[in-house]
């Protein structure tokens, strides 16, 4: 299921930049933190990390309206995929020099890059 957890992970991220265009910084990171099948379909938690609690207000949105958006175009496009129902929960937070973290880029499946 990894596979189908990053693809769902890299879809949200889309999603985001598609939405925010150039108001929010390329250091944002989605993991999906949960992964269950049910009867009535998938649900799937994500955690949005940004480095600075003002590219979180950024991805929530006024009225969390920009938040509401990016969930929506995600859940569609998962459910397209999966051919099953969607039910996605994004939550925003701060973890500040993510991007710093060698054990990140080890859970992304990349290699830290060396300075």
């Amino acid at each position: 299921d990894l596979p189908m957890r990053q693809l769902a992970a890299e879809i949200t991220r889309e999603k985001i930049f598609l939405r925010l265009h150039q108001e929010l910084p390329y250091a944002t990171h989605v993991e999906t933190e949960t992964w269950e099948e049910t009867d009535k379909g998938v649900r799937i938690e994500q955690a949005i990390f940004v480095e600075r609690d003002s590219q979180k207000k950024i991805v929530i949105g006024k009225g969390g309206q920009t938040i509401k958006a990016v969930s929506m175009a995600a859940r569609k496009e998962l459910s397209d995929i999966l051919e099953k129902p969607v039910h996605l929960f994004l939550f925003v937070k701060v973890r500040e020099n993510w991007g710093d973290d060698p054990e990140r880029y080890r859970q992304m499946g990349l290699e830290f890059p060396r300075q």
